[in-house]
This record gives structure tokens, C-alpha cells and sequence, in this order.
């Protein structure tokens, strides 16, 4: 059951404390690495914050108060847990990047 895509997907969308697949470690990165991996953040950061637009708004459309709820409890939920862990990895890069200046 664990190996399911979404499950998977689901669990490192909330953990942030888990890095991307070859990110450096903050606590050890150069000035490079630390603006490089601040910048991927900061992208990525950006496009969560336009899909949750993008469905808040598809939402309003939506006709039922039930397709309405579901969007709401399924994936809403997954977009806020998935930017709230890119902004707290834009903050150790931000962090980082700071400690080099």
C-alpha cells in the first residue's frame, strides 16, 4: 500500500524536512549551491502557488456543493501541504545564503 504513487507523493509533500532527490545539505553548502538550490525553491514555490490559485478558482465554477467538497477535502489540502514544504525549504536555502553574506 505504502509504495503507491500518491501515497508516496502525499508523504513528501508534507515532509519538510526532506530535501529534492541530489539537494545539497544546508548546513554544509556553498554560497553556490545554497543560491542554486534557493532559486529551484523559489521556482517551484511559484508554480504550488499558481495550481492552488488555478483550482480555487476552477472551484468557484464547479456547480455541486459535493464536487465542490471533495476538491476541497482531496486536493486543496495536498497543494497547501506541498507549498507549505517548499517555503520551509526556500527558508534553510534563504537561511543559508544569509550565513554566506
Amino acid at each position: 500500500m505504502q509504495d503507491r504513487p500518491d501515497i508516496v507523493a502525499a508523504t513528501r509533500g508534507g515532509d519538510d524536512s526532506m530535501g529534492m532527490d541530489g539537494e545539497a545539505d544546508p548546513a554544509t553548502a556553498s554560497l553556490e549551491q545554497a543560491l542554486f538550490w534557493r532559486n529551484i525553491y523559489i521556482e517551484i514555490l511559484a508554480m504550488e502557488e499558481a495550481v492552488l490559485d488555478r483550482i480555487q478558482h476552477l472551484m468557484e465554477q464547479l456547480q455541486s456543493p459535493q464536487a465542490r467538497r471533495e476538491v476541497a477535502l482531496t486536493n486543496v489540502p495536498v497543494v497547501v501541504a506541498q507549498a507549505a514544504r517548499f517555503r520551509a525549504r526556500l527558508g534553510f536555502w534563504e537561511s543559508r545564503v544569509e550565513t554566506h553574506r
